[in-house]
């Protein structure tokens, strides 16, 4: 995937106003507008203006691609990295379900998921988060100015990034939030906030949890929105997560797998004793009922079985290699069946 710089595109510099930014495509889509250009590319340069422009108009777009830095070159290769928009506070305004027609792989890298504003499709005890609207916050001020009337604050989503263990206990947890705005120059800034947060046990990922009345501020004493927090989980190189089950996998040594073994398990729950059976073969899976992440219905723990050779790295251990290659006369390939010779 390549990267686009948008403030190319347009042919503004980073500083641009959004009326800057305005100016700059209206003029250049007329150049490029397919009814008007006589360039072989200028449909592709129309639908690539029209692009970098619905980023950079749109405050909380323009801040999230800003946040990603400055170093990327257009048409570098480039991947977001992961949970890159952490803490990253928006509304979800102007993204409907065609927001992002026609538009490229990096477009829909950024924006097609993590942006969208869609309803929550699980909620902590209130249900799906509700919709009011792809209205942006300087149309809700336009209506009440014309109006004169409560208007309700907008809803507001951030992505918070916990730690697995805190699925299994609960946590009070302070996460800082940054909000793109406007400032009274027309520049996006962020602004910072911290909130004290109640992590319930038995979070999933994926899970939203509602804050009332902590999303935009109402118009015309109308009452603030509500903010709704996505849960997903912290990379752990030792579980791996889906839905309530957590998996790990288990080193155990040849004779440990062969003979049987008690072992010593650290899951995020603690400790405890695991019967690795006689004759497991790596790979195995061996469950551990309601261990997974609490619930209602709780998940289980799945611990695999990787079996690891001792290193032959002294004569000791290659002359006990020896003797187990003449002990047992095993053929590790007497079942194979591989390709053609």
């Amino acid at each position: 995937m390549k990267y686009k710089d948008y403030y190319e595109v347009l042919g503004v510099p980073r500083t641009a106003t959004r009326d800057e930014v305005r100016r700059a495509y209206r003029k250049l889509a007329r150049k490029y507008h397919p009814d008007v250009s006589q360039q072989a590319d200028g449909e592709d340069r129309f639908k690539e203006l029209g692009e970098a422009y619905q980023v950079l108009k749109d405050t909380e777009k323009r801040a999230a691609y800003d946040r990603l830095g400055r170093e990327w070159q257009n048409g570098q290769d480039f991947q977001p990295p992961p949970d890159w928009h952490e803490g990253f506070e928006f509304s979800g305004a102007g993204n409907g379900p065609s927001a992002h027609a026609d538009f490229s792989e990096f477009f829909e890298a950024m924006f097609g998921g993590a942006h969208t504003g869609g309803r929550s499709r699980q909620t902590e005890r209130h249900g799906a988060a509700p919709d009011r609207g792809a209205a942006t916050a300087d149309d809700l001020e336009d209506a009440y100015r014309g109006a004169r009337r409560r208007i309700p604050g907008q809803d507001h989503h951030a992505r918070v990034v916990i730690d697995l263990v805190d699925a299994y206990y609960g946590a009070q947890r302070s996460i800082s939030l940054q909000m793109p705005v406007l400032d009274a120059h027309g520049q996006v800034i962020l602004q910072l906030r911290t909130l004290n947060v109640t992590i319930p046990r038995g979070v999933r990922a994926g899970q939203h949890l509602r804050l009332a009345g902590q999303g935009g501020a109402g118009f015309g004493h109308g009452p603030a929105g509500d903010l709704y927090l996505e849960i997903a989980f912290r990379e752990d190189p030792r579980f791996r997560v889906d839905g309530r089950d957590v998996s790990l996998d288990l080193p155990v040594a040849p004779w440990e797998a062969a003979l049987g073994a008690q072992v010593t398990v650290g899951t995020p729950d603690g400790s405890v004793e695991l019967t690795v059976p006689a004759g497991s073969a790596s790979g195995r899976r061996l469950r551990l009922k309601g261990k997974g992440i609490p619930g209602k219905t709780p998940g289980d723990l799945y611990v695999i079985l990787t079996i690891v050779l001792p290193p032959a790295d002294s004569d000791s251990a290659r002359a006990a290699y020896e003797t187990m290659r003449h002990a047992f006369q095993f053929d590790p390939r007497a079942h194979f069946t591989g390709g053609r010779p």
